[in-house]
């Protein structure tokens, strides 16, 4: 099958401030995914990712690190290439906004909106988010900061270009009105139609001069053009998009089909990005795709919490392929998905290992026991087979149904239910039993051509999600046979010898693996303690990082095996919290039940001596190598934030 469908698809451009961990890795993955499957069904597809590498935060976080900005990119582009092709990910093309040809298009497209009069001269004065890299106004703040990412914004006053976004609102609200698919998840549509179109849209200030590292205004070079009009733009400079004359790649792909984002970042691609577009005459993206976040349990990843997990990292412990499985299937299409250690060696076992490994590798192994891998369709059916053929034709309609819609967790799930209704047939046959009977020789040649057919719909329809064990599986079964169009028909695998019967995935000890897991964390946080310099001088923003609050000991007792910890229960105000302290030396238990402690509660856990220990109280070193606990007056309720 043949569609012949342009595919145009991108992700959010990564921005460089750090290596990006498995909660950012997940939206590369994803959109590889439909990458694949779009080029399996034969579209014609395009797809790009890259880096965002201006703005303020980075020329802050390069200057600390003494090095210059674009130094500081380069190095975290790296990470990010390293990240994207380690997950396999078979991008078109990759963008850097520092590249030469970006930054040329951007400046004539700032210029274009200035001189039809989109964009106009004034002098901003609010509050400003660095991290975000943006613009907030009083109302719009929660408890005084940032409402995305909750750090505290700055006054700003400084002179600025504006971009009348008032002069597109109607116009993009129709738009979003007529086109019910444009935004998706639906409950993120009504969250910006509500939260932002409805109540009126401010001009948004679209040029700074407190900082240098951007794109800077051609005519009139004091101003760097803002971020996000930088960043945005990427979708349409990277296909080769020019106000005096765009490129055939550009008038083949635009618009894009559709754009798979972060959720945190809706607003900039449904409210700004459409916008921009409108002035320059362009048509709107098809789609655009607000994914829920990876968390870690529940918890947002986040490196000042210390639960970020990279997926270098995982992908040492259980492979890409798993590391990939694992990101798709349990990322739900609306809301936040989880991930932890526990969870990914427990889908890895029950799915990978027993599901589709033990599948594959008994099936293979029954051809070569019985017939000496000689594969053979002798057409001695009964029932039962009509209905694991069935199971396999209606799974590619599940998955293509899925895929539309975005849906890739389902379609997953969908495949899954192919390998299990797999599994079932082999219990629901019993070849084992069916090759004691001579006369069911072409009996049993059948069952087993049904179920490595059965193989091969799975292994092909694994092929945009998991490539290298699809390549596996094909190789175990030795078939070239792998086109979606060979999927309309059951029966496909042709005649012939098996290959070698080989285990997909290993199960996994999850208690040794743990262990590992959890060792490995205390010698990096041990490593970093000893090379972290002492005077550090630290931002505000850094402190209120930092979550302390009072907290009652309501009971207390030694550690097993221990001389040092003493394992703290705590009323915290909210809930009970266990912490391991290591103050056994210098105070008895029953010295500290009832007295008022600081707790800083956002400390990722930890285990001591085989004990969870969720955060850590506060102490200070005194002469004579003595520790003394810092106790707080009896009239600071349980709970109070210490600031």
């Amino acid at each position: 099958m043949n569609t012949n469908h342009k595919f145009y698809l991108t992700t959010a451009i990564a921005y460089t401030s750090r290596k990006p961990h498995i909660g950012n890795v997940y939206e590369i993955i994803l959109t590889d995914a439909i990458a694949r499957y779009h080029r399996f069904i034969g579209d014609d597809v395009f797809f790009l990712t890259g880096t965002d590498e201006h703005g303020q935060k980075i020329e802050e976080n390069a200057a600390a690190q003494g090095v210059s900005p674009k130094a500081y990119v380069d190095n975290i582009v790296k990470e990010v290439k390293s990240a994207w092709d380690l997950m396999n990910c078979s991008y078109n093309k990759f963008i850097r906004t520092t590249d030469d040809y970006h930054k040329e298009v951007v400046k004539k497209i700032f210029r274009k909106l200035y001189e039809q009069g989109d964009i106009y001269k004034s002098e901003y004065e609010g509050l400003y988010c660095t991290p975000c890299e943006s613009f907030w106004t009083e109302t719009q703040l929660v408890d005084g900061c940032c409402p995305d990412c909750g750090a505290p914004v700055k006054k700003t006053k400084e002179e600025a270009y504006f971009f009348k976004m008032s002069k597109y609102q109607d116009r993009l609200i129709q738009y979003i009105e007529q086109h019910p698919d444009f935004i998706q998840p639906e409950s993120r549509k009504r969250e910006m139609i509500n939260n932002f179109l409805k109540p009126g849209l401010q001009d948004l200030c679209v040029s700074r001069t407190s900082f240098t590292w951007g794109i800077p205004v051609d005519f009139d070079p004091k101003h760097v053009i803002y971020v996000w009009v930088d960043a945005l733009t990427n979708y349409i400079t990277a296909l080769g998009y020019d106000p005096d004359g765009s490129s055939e790649q550009f008038k083949k792909y635009w618009p894009a089909d559709v754009h798979i984002i972060g959720k945190d970042i809706l607003r900039f691609h449904t409210i700004y990005w459409p916008i921009i577009l409108m002035a320059l005459d362009l048509p709107l993206p098809k789609q655009i795709f607000g994914h829920p976040w990876m968390l870690f349990g529940q918890d947002k990843m986040s490196k000042s919490k210390g639960n970020v997990i990279y997926a270098d990292e995982l992908v040492n412990r259980f492979g890409v392929d798993a590391v990939r499985y694992y990101s798709l299937k349990e990322m739900p299409f609306a809301q936040d998905g989880s991930i932890t250690y526990e969870t990914i060696i427990s889908r890895y076992n029950s799915d990978l290992a027993n599901t589709i490994g033990n599948l594959v590798n008994r099936t293979v192994a029954m051809s070569h026991k019985y017939f000496d891998g000689a594969v053979e369709n002798m057409q001695i059916a009964q029932p039962i087979d009509q209905e694991l053929i069935d199971t396999c034709l209606q799974t590619v309609k599940e998955v293509t149904n899925s895929m539309n819609e975005l849906h890739v967790a389902d379609a997953l799930e969908s495949i899954m239910n192919l390998a299990r209704r797999s599994n079932k047939y082999i219990d629901e046959t019993a070849p084992w039993a069916v090759a004691k009977d001579e006369a069911q020789h072409d009996r049993l040649k059948t069952i087993l051509y049904n179920l490595l057919e059965s193989i091969r719909y799975l292994a092909v329809l694994l092929s945009p999600f998991l490539p290298e064990t699809s390549e596996k599986i094909l190789k175990q079964i030795n078939c070239t046979v792998q086109d979606y169009a060979s999927l309309m028909t059951f029966g496909q695998l042709p005649n012939g010898i098996v290959g070698t019967a080989e285990p997909l995935f290993v199960r996994i000890d999850e208690t040794k693996l743990l262990t590992e897991i959890f060792a490995d964390s205390e010698k990096k946080q041990t490593k970093t303690e000893k090379t972290t310099p002492e005077g550090v001088v630290i931002q505000i923003e850094d402190f209120a990082k930092v979550e302390l609050r009072a907290a009652e000991i309501i009971s207390c007792e030694p550690v097993a095996k221990s001389d040092k910890l003493l394992c703290l229960q705590l009323n915290d105000g909210e809930n009970t919290r266990q912490v391991v302290s290591g103050i056994a030396p210098w105070y008895q238990p029953n010295q500290l039940i009832g007295k008022k402690i600081v707790l800083v509660a956002n400390l990722k856990p930890a285990k001591l001596r085989g004990v969870i220990s969720n955060g850590m109280i506060l102490a200070a070193d005194c002469s004579n190598n003595q520790v003394k606990v810092l106790f707080l007056d009896d009239t600071i309720p349980a709970g109070a934030k210490i600031r």
